[in-house]
Formats: structure tokens, sequence, C-alpha cells
């Protein structure tokens, strides 16, 4: 047996599902974030724990483009000491703490345009479910990217019973399997071979690709993040440039949430 083969292959008939079932969900969210940019609103993105990586993934990133807002809630997204300060039971022990995900999301004033992502795998911690109770409420549109399998075979952790899934608008199925991990080694009583990283990068990817199309349908040329290291023409003089014009573009697009 090749573990790091059988990874492979199980990892890539993942993504061939995404392909062969998510494109309308896909499809679905660009809309949603497209008429949210082009309107001058913000789509949200918000994950807690290892998900905060694929907020990271959209913006800010090479190719990314002003209108993305990524939200790192440090209490429950750092947490790479494991043990001691900032480790690892803080976060875990606040995800399942209701009533802190209102007090979160009173650290702004949305606007009429906004938009949200929430990132979860399971989709069931009180957090993530009363993030999404408290953006429907407040009437914006929600996007989630969630493991269907998993939060279906879950139970749910919120008083409410209810699920992100239940909550959102559209939800985009990352494809992982129940528990994120997908490779069974003889000798290790737990899998290894986490998923979801893999498959939500892919996801985020195509979600910026997609929107950035429709927003170009729209009239509306995204201000982009170029490489700062980048190589050949444009120059890169020019790059630099352009990385100044998107960081006064995003500064301006952040202006209504504190007023």
């Amino acid at each position: 047996m090749n573990a790091a083969k059988d990874y492979f292959e199980k990892t890539t008939l993942l993504l061939d599902r995404i392909l062969e079932t998510q494109l309308p969900a896909i499809d679905a969210a660009a809309e949603i974030f497209a008429h949210s940019i082009a309107k001058k609103g913000l789509v949200f993105l918000f994950g807690a724990g290892h998900s905060r990586m694929l907020c990271e993934e959209m913006a800010p990133r090479q190719g990314c483009f002003v209108g993305f807002f990524s939200w790192a809630e440090l209490a429950v997204s750092y947490h790479c000491a494991t043990v001691g300060m900032n480790g690892l039971r803080g976060p875990l022990y606040l995800e399942k703490v209701e009533g802190y995900g209102e007090e979160l999301l009173k650290s702004f004033k949305f606007g009429p345009h906004d938009a949200f992502m929430l990132i979860s795998t399971s989709g069931i911690r009180p957090l993530i479910v009363e993030m999404a109770q408290g953006i429907k409420e407040r009437g914006l549109p929600l996007v989630a990217l969630n493991a269907i399998e998993h939060a279906a075979n879950s139970k749910p952790a919120h008083s409410s019973g209810k699920k992100l899934m239940d909550v959102a608008d559209v939800v985009i199925d990352n494809g992982c399997p129940s528990g994120d991990c997908i490779a069974e080694i003889p000798g290790l009583n737990w899998r290894t071979g986490p998923t979801s990283t893999v498959t939500g990068g892919m996801i985020m990817n195509m979600l910026r690709c997609a929107t950035a199309e429709k927003l170009l349908s729209r009239g509306h040329e995204p201000v982009m993040l170029p490489s700062h290291q980048h190589i050949g023409t444009p120059t890169a003089d020019a790059a630099e440039e352009q990385l100044e014009r998107y960081y006064e573009a995003y500064r301006k697009s952040m202006g209504h949430l504190f007023t």
C-alpha cells in the first residue's frame, strides 16, 4: 500500500465530484457575491479553526480583488501553539458558547449590499450556527461551505436544533467524508489525510474566478491585488502601483462598517 498515492487518488475523486455536482451552487454563490461587490458591498468570509485558512485563500491573496473581507477572529482561529497560551482548548471551547457569535456580529455596522460566506466542514457548532442566524436576521444573503455528509450524520449542537446548512441561502458541498480525513493506514486507530483544505481551496478559487467573470459582465472591473513579486510584463513598477491602488480601494470599501 502506498499511503501518499492512496490519499492523492481519493482526494482527486472528491475534486471530480465537485466539478460534477457543485457548479450550480458555485454559480449561485458567485451571483450573490458579484451583485454585492458591484453595489459597493462587502462579502464577509468567516470560519473558525482551520477554516480560517480558506478565508485567507480568497483575500488577501494574489489574484484577489476588492470586495472580499476575510474575518479572522483570532480567539477562535489562532491555536498553532496547541497547548499553553493561545492553545487549542480555548478556541474549541468558545465555539460551543452560545451568545458569542452574536457579540462578534455586533462589532460591525453591515450595509444593505453586504453578504456573507460561512465556512465550516461540520456546520453544527453553536458559534457557526449562531453567526448564520444572526446574518439572516440582519437580512443579508448567506452562502455556506459545508460537508453535507458530515453535517447530515451529525447531531445539532445548537439549542435551536439548526445546522449551518439549514440556515444558508446557498450551500456548497466540499465533498469531504464524515470526519474529513480519508486515509486509512493499517496500524493507525484513526484516519489521517484531511481533505477539506484541498477541496475547499479549489472551491474558493472557483468562486473567485466565477465572481470576477460575473462582475465584468456587469461592466464592473474589479480592483485586483497583483503579485508583488511579479516578473515580466506588466513591469514590477506597474505591479507596485497596482498594489497601492488595491490598498486604497480596499480601505474605501470598508468605510460603512463603523459609521
